[in-house]
């Protein structure tokens, strides 16, 4: 469900769901017919005009031009259980360092299947998430996640933070033990079933054909869900029920989606959750990565330090750090990540590359809407510089492309390029998000 919906936009049978999932004991054995024809136009208006298309190539304007008629039969499959989920289309998202990160690309109307079944799964698992999972949430969002964070760091005295990193979480979820995380709630033998075919479907990755044993497609409407569900009884009930109580000093977790960090006031007690976290991941197959996952000292600097001596640490794109304020205290700061600003230069560049035939005006207004969505999410209060940085960068890079469209000896020069600025400027960094604490 998207996070802008009200009561009001809510069938009547989901608000009943909703309001009997309060209770953590309730389980629900009919859940399916709740997946009607109006469930499934809601789903199809939920995706994107120009979502990528699946394996059979059809777009979503193609399958609207008869819409009424293609839901029909589409709920009619679904009752006569005929409905088969097509192939996943796998691409690969360049990540940095070389490497990848496969996406999966379902068909349309699988997408407006697993769009109706996380309407429905949503309105239950809604209820029993704890408040320390944000990811992918209604009315949650990352900005959220990072000011729980500063709250952790700047009020509640926490000194040690546990930075960790799942691999590959998606492929290497357990669809057996996910199937039973799920049946603590919902006993109806067609929602599950229809769950299984979203997970136990192919992928065509180019011309290769496989049928994977484990995870689910990273990229589907259904998976981050699926994924919330699986970390909610592995991670988050987990460390809140079992870890929590034992501990000698506070501590808390903030996960959004498969990225999280878990906060203590004492090194003995973050010593402790990292000797059994490896344990408790791998009793249900996932893997922390060695590397990335680390116990760092971030205790506050004292008042009369002229610098931090404590380390940083990554949570969603930014980096952490101690910065002294206008008072002379420390507070917590934070500006974008090194490997986020690759990323982003990394995106501009490609895109320059393959447009730099185009108009000029063309040109700019895609320019200045991937800067825009940049600074919309980086642009946090204390980290304006880095905003200014990736300027700069996009700035130098179009620079670059426009110079090698002409294969004549006069190219284009700084001077000249200026001018272009001055009828087509790059948006100017901005502050959008009020994030940190002024101490």
């Amino acid at each position: 469900m998207k996070a802008a919906q009200t009561a009001q936009d809510i069938s009547p049978g989901l608000l009943k769901v909703m309001e009997r999932a309060k209770d953590p004991n309730a389980q629900f054995n009919s859940l399916a017919h709740l997946i009607d024809e109006q469930a499934l136009k809601r789903a199809f208006g939920r995706i994107r005009k120009k979502a990528a298309v699946g394996v059979d190539g059809i777009t979503k304007e193609q399958y609207g031009q008869d819409l009424d008629d293609n839901i029909a039969d589409l709920l009619t499959r679904m009752k006569a259980s005929r409905y088969r989920h097509q192939s996943i289309r796998r691409v690969h998202i360049p990540k940095g360092k070389g490497k990848t990160r496969p996406i999966g690309i379902s068909s349309i109307e699988d997408k407006i299947v697993q769009g109706a079944m996380r309407e429905v799964l949503g309105a239950v698992y809604e209820q029993e998430f704890l408040p320390c999972s944000y990811g992918f949430r209604p009315k949650r969002s990352a900005h959220d996640a990072m000011r729980a964070v500063n709250q952790m760091t700047h009020s509640e005295g926490i000194g040690w933070i546990l930075e960790a990193d799942i691999e590959s979480f998606f492929d290497s979820l357990d669809r057996t033990k996910l199937r039973e995380m799920v049946g603590k709630r919902v006993m109806d033998g067609s929602m599950i079933r229809l769950i299984g075919k979203c997970l136990k479907v192919g992928v065509l990755d180019g011309e290769e054909f496989a049928r994977p044993e484990t995870g689910t497609a990273q990229g589907s409407i259904l998976s981050p869900l699926l994924g919330n569900i699986y970390l909610h009884y592995v991670l988050d009930q987990w460390f809140d029920e079992e870890v929590r109580t034992r501990l000698q000093g506070h501590a808390r977790l903030i996960r959004y989606a498969d990225d999280f960090v878990i906060g203590f006031a004492r090194r003995d007690d973050a010593e402790r959750v990292l000797a059994v976290l490896h344990k408790r991941m791998a009793k249900f197959g996932l893997k922390l990565h060695p590397q990335k996952t680390r116990l760092i000292d971030f205790r506050r600097p004292p008042w009369g330090s002229t610098r931090a001596q404590t380390s940083s640490f990554d949570f969603l794109g930014f980096t952490l750090f101690w910065r002294r304020g206008r008072k002379g205290g420390w507070a917590p700061g934070m500006k974008t990540r090194r490997a986020s600003i690759r990323k982003a230069s990394t995106a501009i560049s490609a895109y320059c590359r393959r447009q730099r035939h185009r108009p000029l005006k063309e040109q700019h207004a895609a320019l200045s809407a991937k800067v825009q969505g940049h600074f919309q999410y980086f642009g946090v209060n204390g980290n304006f510089r880095s905003l200014g940085k990736v300027r700069h960068q996009v700035r130098r890079i179009w620079f670059i492309w426009l110079r090698r469209r002409s294969q004549k000896r006069t190219k284009l020069s700084w001077l000249r390029f200026d001018a272009y600025l001055k009828r087509f400027p790059l948006p100017s960094p901005r502050i959008c998000v009020q994030i940190w604490q002024t101490p």
